[in-house]
């Protein structure tokens, strides 16, 4: 587990630079904007979904050189979705990450507005990596626009969040919601690693399904986080779901039997990797790492 948290220190150490290069200062006009825009986006994460990008891209042999603008494009897009989640439309938080949500310290218009920026910003950041190919960056683009939209990817997964709150669902749609709404950028970011390496075949079969177990089982934990964990442990309002009657493995297995299963998919997610020929132990921490997390 050492080697994993060195990792992810190395990663949101170097990610963190990278972002603060491609994301206008707090001196640009208009400054509350781009104020608003390094709140959200410098608020202390943990930076799982660049980290997946690097992890798979340098076990399947790019550099971390070129793997570091389009690992800062999707934390630019997670960010922007977890401002627009927490707007008082969807999930009206206060807290994200400890502190107070874009909307609340800068008020709704501007956080919308940062959010946008944010997503407008990452596909910028794509474009214009010039250590990639230009066929490269763009099937990094067509990944990442197919993972933040709809039907397959963020978006449209928020919507049948928000359609599925209030009522009973199946565990069929509550997996449906999770792929969409979580999985799908977890996978993306496996993806761009894959296609920046420009590896194909057994081993592009092999992540991809690794990485569709790893999307599920972040979000099955943050379920159990949400009911298991405090405001302050958690850096951002416990026990939402419940309060909003939200669609989750929890509300239909119960805690027990919904950490049982998270063990089962992190296990899953494990053996997937098995047919890569590589060194893949920084993959399997990575789906420790996030099975046992505790925020």
């Amino acid at each position: 587990m050492y080697l994993i948290a060195e990792f992810l220190d190395q990663v949101r150490s170097e990610v963190d630079v990278t972002l603060d290069s491609l994301i206008p200062t707090e001196n640009d006009e208009p400054k509350n904007l781009h104020s608003a825009i390094r709140w959200s986006v410098f608020a202390g994460g943990k930076r799982v979904r660049p980290a997946i990008v690097i992890a798979v891209g340098e076990v399947l042999g790019a550099t971390r050189k070129r793997l570091l603008a389009t690992a800062a494009a999707i934390e630019m897009v997670h960010t922007y979705s977890l401002i627009h989640d927490d707007l008082p439309s969807m999930d009206n938080d206060d807290l994200r990450r400890g502190k107070a949500t874009c909307h609340r310290k800068y008020g709704e218009a501007t956080a919308i507005l940062a959010g946008d920026v944010l997503q407008t910003l990452a596909f910028k950041a794509i474009a214009e990596d010039g250590r990639l190919s230009y066929e490269c960056r763009v099937r990094i683009i067509s990944i990442l626009a197919t993972a933040s939209g709809s039907p397959a990817g963020m978006a449209g997964g928020q919507q049948l969040d928000l359609d599925a709150e209030g009522r009973i669902t199946t565990i069929e749609e509550v997996e449906l919601i999770h792929r969409h709404k979580t999985g799908a950028l977890i996978s993306a970011a496996a993806a761009s690693g894959a296609t920046i390496a420009d590896s194909s075949g057994r081993d592009v079969e092999a992540i991809n399904e690794y990485a569709s177990k790893l999307g599920l089982l972040f979000q099955i934990t943050d379920d159990l986080l949400d009911v298991t964990q405090g405001t302050k442990e958690l850096g951002k309002t416990a026990g939402k779901d419940i309060s909003a009657l939200k669609a989750t493995y929890p509300a239909h297995f119960g805690i027990e039997r919904t950490r049982e299963l998270a063990v089962k998919i992190r296990d899953d997610a494990i053996a997937a990797i098995a047919p890569v020929e590589k060194n893949t132990e920084i993959l399997k921490g990575l789906a420790s790492f996030i099975v046992d997390r505790t925020n």
